[in-house]
């Protein structure tokens, strides 16, 4: 049997008709309805409603089917609406809807036909609406509007999603229900429920009440009427959730009310060092200023306990402090009651003199008494440290520049040799100013690729060929080389290195590539700093570069000084075990200049050391006899360790060397460190050079 005569007239009626459940997706829709929108019915099945209205038409549109859940007329009578085709188009509708009973439950039965050719003559309230429709949504408040005969205009999504009201809720359009709803989440709900009925019995009356929910939540609630022209047409209820604000305000109240507890403690602290109670910098700063608005004379005294990082590595933080606060002990005696003692941070002091003729003694008494030993946990200890004095000049100055004054002196003082005071000189700021100026040229060149890389080979005594090139940093600064030894300093100071030495290894690596490849005794030896291997990736850096240039890494040869060694980073030892497992070789570059190398040389993980050049400059003749000289090549082969001369400038030292077990010998004589494009006339100089040792004869 066929369809029933309802469904035929339905499917072939004019009028497009659609079948919505509760919450507004389309489940049922006839030819016309395929036919005035545009869609094929497999689209529009299972859809929302909204797909077919268009953006400011949306908000009434769904209030119309509110409406129907409290038996209203609105929306049994045709209304109009503004709908969207597929195309995108707009098209001016007649709607009417009903509640019709549905498998699921109650439905909305909605009829749509096409109003483009009804005259309104109230467009512009229609698009009054339209705009309310839209501000309605897009604010972040709940907002519910209700007429004066009891009836709900306006409700946005937000109001549904702030109180999660069910839908069927919402659809009843009941405002009493909706004020029972809120009334049952609050942790009082009395007051809330007294607020609304006086509301409503004063239609003229404004209302403002936080409420507190039972889930944590604070709400905002602010009520006005509802005007149009001169006559009140219903109330809007306006709920904001103010819940983080009101948490934020309480953490104020209760820190603003522990730092009103602790004031007076609060109020020392900004002030003291905690650890020393000595004055901090901040009360230094206050004092000095005062001072200097006096014509008094003022001195400051900085300075900085050396290799203090020490006793912290090597017997804890706590003898540190203790450590610390006997040093301020000191000072404190030192200074008397009429200076200022202050702890800028870690181990830096700083002394305020007003008034005093005689700093010179001050200072020297300072030195004196920190300089003398005294015991920490059983243990001797003897301070060290360098201490800078400025003075007010005829001139103004603030504080804070007589301070970078003593700060200067004091880094001279660390230069000088250390326990001992300097006074600032004006040369002193020059030469910062120098040194900045210096610092900002080199990081522009590092920036754009400007650091050059000459190579100065190494020949081996046994091949009597070039067998290494040691890849040597340049940087031409306003027309000029810089000396190696002064920007390799400024590059440490600055973190520079870290970058130059990676550019020289990548260099290096790619432009000796080849020859390299040539033979397998050939190698590349490049000078690695301290810094570079405080970096705890300084390895895993290294074998990316050999990796990615291709470049064996038992071709490489690491040149590091014995500093390192005695670096209190453990992980800069072990980094250099890790390198050498992998097959890169280190050298311990100007040996023989350091204090302790020669008693641990055979711990160290090092594989070739290289003679220092002011043992080798002591050769003159080659007939000299050099115990020291020939101790260290000794030393060095017996413990299973190449040797490389450097600084080699004459074929007589050439010679003595080779003769006494040098493996390898490097210096101007065979050439001067060269750029790539000259890399093979130092080979050939270099050549010549070991030809001319043929008519030098033998050491005696």
């Amino acid at each position: 049997m066929g369809p029933g005569i309802e469904e035929t007239l339905l499917e072939q009626g004019p009028d497009a008709f659609l079948l919505l459940t509760a919450d507004g997706t389309i489940a049922l829709v006839n030819a016309a309805a395929e036919c005035l929108f545009g869609y094929p019915r497999e689209q529009l099945l299972g859809m929302p409603h909204t797909l077919l209205l268009s953006d400011d038409a949306r908000g009434g549109f769904l209030r119309v089917f509110g409406r129907l859940g409290r038996g209203s007329l609105a929306g049994k009578r045709p209304f109009a609406a503004a709908g969207r085709r597929r195309d995108g188009t707009d098209i001016a509708l007649e709607v009417t809807c009903s509640l019709v009973a549905f498998d699921a439950g109650t439905a909305m039965a909605v009829a749509v036909r096409d109003g483009s050719h009804r005259n309104d003559p109230d467009s512009g309230r229609r698009l009054a609406v339209s705009l309310l429709d839209a501000t309605l949504e897009s604010t972040a408040d709940g907002i519910l509007v209700v007429s004066s005969e009891g009836l709900i205009t306006g409700i946005n999504n937000q109001y549904v999603l702030l109180w999660g009201m069910p839908p069927e809720m919402v659809a009843a359009e009941d405002p009493r229900a909706l004020v029972d709803f809120i009334a049952e989440q609050l942790m009082d709900p009395e007051p809330f429920l007294a607020k609304v009925a006086a509301l409503y019995a004063d239609k003229l009356k404004h209302g403002y009440d936080v409420l507190e929910c039972k889930d944590g939540r604070t709400v905002e609630l602010n009520s006005r009427p509802q005007q149009v022209a001169d006559a009140i047409v219903g109330r809007i209820w306006n709920f904001r959730d103010v819940t983080s604000r009101h948490r934020a305000q309480d953490q104020a109240r209760r820190a603003m009310e522990e730092l009103a507890e602790q004031a007076d403690k609060l109020k020392e602290l900004a002030f003291r060092d905690p650890l020393t109670g000595l004055a901090n910098r901040m009360l230094f700063s206050e004092r000095a200023a005062e001072a200097l608005l006096t014509p008094e004379p003022v001195h400051v005294l900085l300075l900085d306990l050396d290799d203090f990082k020490e006793v912290n590595d090597i017997l804890g933080h706590h003898a540190g402090d203790e450590m610390l606060v006997e040093i301020s002990r000191r000072l404190l005696q030192c200074v008397g009651p009429h200076g200022t003692v202050a702890r800028l941070g870690g181990d830096e002091f700083v002394v305020l003199l007003v008034g005093c003729r005689d700093s010179d003694a001050v200072a020297q008494r300072v030195v004196a008494t920190l300089n003398a030993p005294f015991s920490i946990e059983g243990t001797m200890l003897r301070p060290g440290l360098s201490l800078g004095v400025a003075s007010r000049d005829a001139g103004s100055m603030t504080s804070s520049e007589l301070l970078r004054q003593a700060d200067l002196a004091m880094y001279a003082a660390k230069e000088a040799g250390k326990n001992c005071y300097v006074h600032f000189r004006p040369e002193m700021l020059a030469a910062l100013l120098e040194r900045t100026q210096l610092t900002a040229g080199l990081r522009r060149a590092v920036e754009l690729g400007q650091i050059m890389v000459h190579y100065q080979p190494v020949v081996s005594s046994e091949q009597l060929a070039v067998v290494q090139f040691e890849a040597l940093a340049r940087w031409e600064w306003e027309g000029q080389l810089m000396p190696p030894d002064d920007f390799i300093q400024i590059a440490e100071r600055s973190g520079l290195i870290r970058d130059i030495g990676a550019e020289v290894l990548r260099r290096s690596c790619t432009e000796l590539a080849p020859w390299l490849a040539e033979d397998p005794r050939r190698s590349l030896a490049v000078n690695v700093s301290g810094v570079q291997l405080q970096h705890r990736d300084f390895a895993e850096r290294v074998l990316d570069i050999a990796g990615w240039s291709g470049v064996d890494p038992h071709q490489l040869v690491l040149e590091v000084t014995e500093s390192v060694f005695f670096d209190a980073h453990s992980h800069v030892i072990a980094q250099l075990e890790s390198l050498r497992g992998a097959g890169i070789r280190v050298a311990l570059d100007d040996f023989g200049t350091g204090y302790s190398s020669l008693g641990r040389l055979q711990e160290l993980p090092v594989d070739v050391v290289k003679i220092d050049k002011s043992f080798v400059s002591m050769l003159r003749t080659g007939a000299e006899k050099l115990p020291i000289l020939t101790s260290m090549i000794h030393m060095a082969r017996s413990l299973g360790l190449k040797v490389t001369a450097e600084g080699i400038e004459t074929p007589a030292q050439a010679r003595y060397l080779m003769d006494h077990g040098c493996d390898a010998l490097q210096g101007f004589l065979f050439s001067r460190p060269e750029p790539e494009s000259r890399r093979e006339l130092a080979v050939r100089h270099s050549e010549a050079a070991i030809a001319a040792l043929e008519g030098v004869p033998l050491a005696g």
